[in-house]
């Protein structure tokens, strides 16, 4: 028999590579398809769809028409190929023929795929920025230049230059392509000679494409007049007198130049005579050079430069309106403000309503006190900067601390697959306390503690299973027949275990059959929910649970404010969410980092902003997140937002109307952090309204430097809390920053913004603007003053000097604006070093009023000592008892001295003050020890004493 020379292939190469492709496409179904259970669970749908079908829609047009330019130029050239052509010149050349003679598919198709495959996934990144084209409503404001609605700069015009780079690096890659194609086919040779006779079909062909190709090019020139007004330019953003009068012009000369060069080579189609055009591109080359670059430089150098102040007035006027439009700080009313810096009696008698609403416990500073005293367990945690709201309590509004106790990922005991995601699911309760109150030790009092929640604020649902600890999926649900495994409430159940619950919510997304688990088994990377029995018929799997990434995913046009914050609405615990409708491309406006603008001392603890630039920013959007079931609400806010509009029309009824909030959640509505921030940057230059004045930055405000913390380049945070402005009949909940002047430290004004959702003014920026007749203090020099005044270095040297003391700690410097001048308020408090329980304690008020300071064990004391004995008004304050409840303010009445009631025992009143003088005295000793916990006792001693002489006393 003859022998069988045929090489028979191993399967086994195709066989891996066909088990590879089914993987990778499971796992890609795997991962859409759980997304889209997702968007069903939430109600967004819609969302997901749209998005989805865009992205394809987008990577099909932009593969067709980048694929399809190379592969039909290619095949164009390739059917043009000369009859006989000639080989032997070039090796390489003859075997690139020949491939393309043998094989197109591979000469020809997968370039074009590939190519054409890298624009659809680019293009496909620009979901959203193509369905807001598509939707886009006017805004209502146009530009001083061509008239212009703002719409058309912030919606259109960056998809017109996305397309029209597209039609560009399609139309390049084309003619390179055939190009190649033709040369290599014998349509183009060295040889002019040859080029006349046999490149006429070659020349027809790309000098089409090099016709089309200028025609883009100057439709891009006509675009980029429209770019003047969003570059960066010498001074600003915008529009400058040399854009204007030079560029405007150059570019247009620029644009019907490529007009003109491309009509010749259209010519050149016909004519084959290149020369004529070549001509022209190198004529268009050199004006465009002459006219783009050259003459605004002349223009700038020659003209502008001597007498800029002048010819940039017109420009720097329209720049400054366009800013403070598209930063809403347009209104914001500026008073001039004679701060007084004396004192005397009685001063504070108007603030009367302000003072006992002056927090001071510091959010940032009371967290680890949170932890220690209301973490329970070790496994549940607070944020290491807790919040700040406000409640009516007593029928009367209070500010309060807040926090939602979460559990912490990285302290679950145990840390096995179970207790990860079937056990330690949830955290339980909102903790609360007044802002304004302390108990006798220190600590703060307690609104609502412990577990399950107790206190004024009702919660009928704490447990938060959606959270912003909530980084692991959970997977929750049992069989009737099963017993709950759920860690609820440590300490709850009949004898004091733990006790268990079974979720009952509607969150999540049902996973009981095997498909189900397969495919989220797929999409965890996690074999266990294949395996595990905890995996149930009734089990729901609740994953990207953490309220940011939820809102994130349902409303992908918002950026979303760094700090979120927790909430009781309906007796639910529920996460408020600030979304802001932001652009790049508003005319003419300045346009800045948003994390530069919003980066401060307390970003550490917050979520930080992209490093992108903005130069428009609404508040657009209020979003909800319920912390149980995790369903998302969207609240249009600023309703007359053009941005919002538009994704409203993207994706309709995802958002609904301001109409909808309830009461209830609109008295915990409050204006946003991250605005007010990016606002006060914006205010510190364009408060000013002369072009002149902001030309020559004589006026520029700063942000100071938080003056209590260690380091000096971070800047003072702004602040919540409850102050009465000049004029006003009482005080309003806001949010204020401070300034100083530029390269200086004395304070240049103040700045307060409404921040109470439910008051009609909401959003009012006002700013109170300091004398320049006379220096008042900012908040560097007045905490400088504070840490050298003697009184107040008096009462901290015990916890100084004595090795193992209680060491001291500055919270917030609040500035508020009282007496007719500036009153700085600051908590301290201290905290025993070297304990493992150590936790801060408010052990001192100190205020500041003009030179003034005073310090005392509680705010009334440190205001009587600055305004000589009498501040005027009473802060609230009561002692306090150290009880597990809150303590009810004062109403500032004076009570006169009793007569004795009773018989009078004068030698035991003798023996018990006696008593009480020996336990004051030891309880300064414990003080200056920093043992705080023996000044308690022997604190609480001393006035049970005195109660006992005062009984004796017949009192």
């Amino acid at each position: 028999m003859p022998a069988n020379n045929t090489t028979r292939r191993s399967p086994l190469l195709p066989t891996v590579v066909a088990v590879a492709l089914l993987v990778a496409a499971f796992i890609a179904y795997a991962s859409i398809w759980s997304e889209k259970l997702w968007f069903d669970s939430t109600g967004f749908t819609g969302v997901f769809t749209t998005q989805l079908l865009t992205q394809v829609a987008l990577f099909a047009v932009a593969t067709l028409l980048m694929g399809g330019a190379l592969f039909g130029n290619m095949y164009l050239a390739h059917r043009l190929r000369p009859t006989d052509r000639r080989s032997g010149a070039s090796a390489v050349l003859d075997r690139y023929r020949e491939l393309l003679e043998q094989n197109i598919t591979m000469t020809m198709v997968v370039p074009a795929l590939l190519f054409g495959g890298m624009a659809g996934l680019s293009a496909a990144t620009q979901v959203l920025p193509v369905l807001a084209w598509l939707n886009r409503q006017p805004a209502g404001v146009t530009d001083p230049v061509f008239g212009l609605d703002a719409s058309f700069y912030m919606l259109e015009y960056p998809i017109w230059r996305l397309g029209a780079s597209l039609l560009m690096s399609a139309l390049l890659f084309g003619l390179v392509a055939a190009a190649a194609v033709h040369f290599a086919m014998g349509n183009l040779t060295p040889n002019r000679n040859t080029i006349e006779q046999q490149g006429g079909a070659a020349s027809t062909h790309l000098s089409l494409l090099a016709a089309a190709i200028l025609v883009v090019y100057g439709l891009q020139n006509l675009l980029d007049r429209y770019g003047l007004l969003l570059d960066s330019g010498t001074l600003f953003t915008g529009l400058h007198y040399t854009d204007a009068h030079a560029r405007l012009t150059a570019k247009l000369v620029v644009a019907v130049i490529s007009f003109l060069v491309a009509t010749l080579f259209f010519v050149n189609a016909f004519a084959h005579r290149s020369i004529l055009p070549l001509a022209g591109v190198v004529l268009m080359l050199v004006s465009g050079l002459i006219l783009s670059l050259i003459y605004p430089m002349v223009v700038q150098g020659l003209q502008v430069r001597p007498n800029e102040p002048d010819l940039e007035r017109p420009y720097i006027a329209d720049h400054m309106a366009a800013t403070k439009a598209a930063y809403g700080v347009a209104d914001a009313e500026i008073t001039e403000y004679e701060a007084v810096t004396q004192v005397q009696p009685g001063q504070l008698a108007a603030d009367a309503a302000a003072l006992p609403g002056i927090r001071l416990m510091d959010p940032n500073v009371v967290a680890p006190t949170f932890e220690q005293l209301q973490q329970v367990r070790g496994y549940y945690t607070f944020p290491s900067m807790l919040d700040i709201d406000r409640y009516t309590i007593d029928d009367q509004a209070t500010d309060v601390v807040i926090a939602a106790r979460e559990i912490n990922p990285q302290a679950i005991p145990d840390p096995n697959w179970n207790n990860i995601h079937t056990v330690f699911t949830h955290g339980h309760g909102f903790v609360s306390a007044y802002g304004n109150r302390r108990q006798s030790n220190g600590e703060p009092v307690w609104i609502t503690r412990d577990i399950p929640p107790a206190g004024a604020i009702e919660e009928t649902q704490s447990r938060v299973y959606f959270g912003e600890q909530s980084s692991n999926f959970a997977i929750v649900g049992r069989l009737p027949e099963q017993d709950p495994i759920e860690l609820d409430t440590p300490g709850g159940a009949q004898g004091g275990g733990e006790q268990y619950n079974q979720y009952e919510g509607l969150g999540g997304v049902p996973m009981g059959d095997y498909w189900r688990r397969l495919v989220f088994a797929t999409r965890m990377t996690d074999l266990n929910i294949l395996l595990s029995d905890r995996v149930n018929a009734n089990s729901r799997i609740l994953f990207d649970r953490t309220p940011r990434e939820r809102v994130q995913k349902v409303a992908p046009w918002l950026t979303i404010d760094s700090n979120l914050y927790p909430a009781i609405v309906g007796g639910r615990l529920v996460w408020i969410v600030d979304g802001y409708t932001t652009s790049s491309t508003y005319p003419n406006s300045q346009r800045v980092s948003l994390q530069r603008a919003t980066t401060d001392t307390q970003t550490t603890s917050l979520v930080a902003q992209l490093d992108a630039p903005i130069n428009y920013m609404r508040n657009s959007v209020k979003a909800v997140v319920d912390a149980y079931d995790g369903t998302v609400d969207l609240y249009a806010w600023d309703e007359e937002d053009p941005l919002l509009r538009t994704y409203q029309q993207v994706f309709p009824g995802t958002v609904r109307p301001r109409a909808d909030i309830s009461d209830d959640l609109l008295a915990h509505l409050r204006y946003p952090e991250d605005q007010f921030k990016v606002q006060r940057e914006i205010l510190s230059r364009y408060h000013v309204t002369d072009p002149r004045v902001w030309y020559d930055s004589t006026d520029v405000w700063e942000i100071p430097v938080d003056p209590v913390q260690t380091s000096d380049q971070e800047r003072e945070p702004s602040y919540y809390l409850s102050i009465r402005w000049p004029g006003d009949a009482e005080p309003i909940f806001s949010q204020t920053a401070v300034f100083v002047p530029r390269n200086r430290q004395n304070l240049a004004s103040y700045l307060s913004v409404n921040a109470d959702a439910s008051h009609e003014n909401y959003g009012q920026l006002r700013i109170l603007r300091m004398s320049d007749t006379q220096q008042i203090d900012g908040p560097g020099q007045t905490q400088n003053a504070i840490t050298q005044n003697p009184a107040v270095a008096e009462r901290l040297l015990p916890y100084q000097q004595t090795r193992g003391s209680a060491a001291v700690r500055f919270g917030n410097l609040l500035t508020l604006p009282m007496g007719n001048g500036l009153l700085y308020v600051e908590p301290i408090y201290t905290e025993r070093s070297g304990s493992a329980g150590a936790y801060p304690a408010l052990t001192f008020v100190v205020v500041r009023f003009g030179e003034y300071v005073g310090i005392g064990s509680t705010l009334q004391e440190a205001l009587d000592a600055v305004f000589g004995g009498d501040a005027g008004a009473d802060t609230g304050e009561l002692p306090v008892d150290g009880s597990e409840g809150g303590v009810a303010a004062g109403d500032g009445t004076d009570t006169a001295e009793e007569a004795p009631t009773g018989p009078v025992d004068e030698a035991a009143a003798v023996a018990a003050l006696r008593r009480a003088e020996d336990a004051f005295a030891a309880a300064d000793a414990a003080l200056r020890d920093g043992d705080l916990a023996e000044y308690q006792a022997r604190t609480d001693e001393a006035k049970a004493a005195l109660a006992e002489a005062l009984r004796s006393m017949g009192r």
